[in-house]
Formats: C-alpha cells, structure tokens, sequence
C-alpha cells in the first residue's frame, strides 16, 4: 500500500502526464484533495469583457446553478475573486475572507447570492497565464474553513499548480476569441459602466460611486475613507439613493442591480 505522500507524488505525475488532456482539470483536482480535502472545486477563466469561461466544476446540479450558471448572469463583478484577478499582483493562493471587503459578509452579495453556495470557506489559486488570462481554481468547504496548516500545505503547492496551469491553459486566449465580448471597452471600463449605468436616469455620478461602494460590501465608514467623504455624508446619500430607486433596504437594491444586469 503506498504511502500519503506516495499517494500525491503519484497522482502530480499523472497530472503532469495529463496536461493538454479533457481531464487534466480532474486529475489536478484529485491532486490537491489527496493533499488537503475539501468537497467542490470550479475554474474560471477570465479576460477583458469577456463573461467568466466556465473551465471545470464538480457541483451537483443545484449548486452548479447558483455557482457557475447564476454567477455569469451578474454576480461574478462582486466577487472579490473575480476583482483580485484583474490584479496581476495578486497571483498566489487566497482566501476570500482576506481579499474581501469590510462588511463583504453583512454585504448583499453575501447574503442574496453567495449564501446559497452554503460554503463554509471558499480559497482560490489565482494563476496568470499570460496575454491577459487569468485562470482562478477554487477550492471549496462546507463543512469547516481551512486551518492555517492545510493552507500552508495547500500553498506550498502553487509552483506546481502555476507550472501546470500555465502550460494547460497557455492557450485559453484563443477560446475568449471565439466568445463574443461583452462590449468594446476593457474590463475595468466595462465594470465601471455597468454601476454608473444602474439608475443613471435617477443618480448622480456621487451616488452611482457610493452604489458601487455598497454592494461590494464595503462599510459607510470604509466608503467615506475611499471618495474622502465623510460617514455622515455616505449614509445621506445612500437614504437618497433608495428615495431615488424605491427601495428600502441592500437587498432590494441589489435585487435591482442584478436585474439590470440582465
């Protein structure tokens, strides 16, 4: 019987044996669970304007729902995943918790979406594959969050899971151009836009910044250091935003901001 680290020496040279395969993404998977478990994982690739690419999951129907089909329609611009991606700076393995907001758990997108996943922690490996590529693996928990061992253990995997990543997905450009682009702007233009045209026929430019602000989970405190206002003055622009908007309360409001999405 081979040994836990035999176990994982064999399954990284399968994985090695398997890039450029359909299931290369499987075997990388079994890889990092044979070293730390956890239940789910997804792959996402993004580019530019382009709508996250959807390069593997494990979710049963439900979840697949809610964590691949639902998060395309919209709620991908408020992951802070999603937002670290765009960072070249925050290549490594993360977790959510650290590169969130504030008040990202008392925040809309927490409550109205990202509860439904019922995860108990969610950690990616974000992974620059070059010509503006960035391929994120995440692992995922429902039972319990990672302690701070099997993070490290986890961790110490990214060489070989970058190493990998980058000569599987090197390539992954050619797909995006296959898809068509959400609009002509890049993606930080085309996330701007999208919270400015939200209620642009109701909102000020202030106001649209402060929405932005607000559904992201960020606190009115966190919110007045970033545009250099003060809190009283956020909580009174954001009384008349849902004046403006006829809502009444952050799940409303971002009820709304996912409809017009749509």
């Amino acid at each position: 019987m081979k040994s836990p680290q035999e176990t994982v020496v064999s399954i990284m040279a399968e994985a090695v044996d398997c890039i450029g395969m359909p299931r290369f993404p499987e075997v990388l998977l079994r890889c990092l669970q044979a070293v730390v478990p956890f239940e789910f994982s997804v792959v996402f690739g993004y580019h530019d304007s382009h709508r996250p690419l959807d390069l593997f999951d494990n979710f049963p129907s439900r979840k697949r729902k809610v964590m691949v089909d639902d998060y395309q329609e919209g709620p991908y611009l408020l992951d802070p995943l999603f937002r670290a991606a765009q960072a070249p700076a925050k290549v490594g393995l993360v977790r959510l918790r650290d590169i969130a907001p504030d008040r990202f758990y008392q925040g809309e997108y927490f409550r109205n979406y990202y509860i439904q996943t019922g995860l108990a922690e969610e950690i990616g490996f974000i992974v620059d594959v070059g010509e503006k590529v960035t391929v994120v693996i995440s692992a995922m928990r429902e039972t319990k969050p990672f302690s701070a061992r099997e993070f490290r253990d986890l961790e110490a995997l990214y060489p070989f899971v970058r190493a990998l990543t980058q000569r599987h997905w090197g390539n992954l450009i050619s797909r995006f151009s296959h898809m068509p682009a959400q609009s002509d702007q890049h993606l930080p233009q085309l996330i701007d836009k999208a919270f400015k045209d939200f209620g642009r026929n109701n909102l000020t430019a202030r106001e649209a910044e402060i929405v932005e602000y607000i559904l992201k989970g960020f606190s009115s405190e966190a919110t007045g250091r970033a545009l250099g206002i003060s809190t009283g003055t956020v909580r009174i622009h954001r009384r008349n935003i849902y004046a403006k908007l006829g809502v009444s309360s952050q799940g409303e409001l971002f009820s709304a901001f996912i409809t017009s999405m749509g």
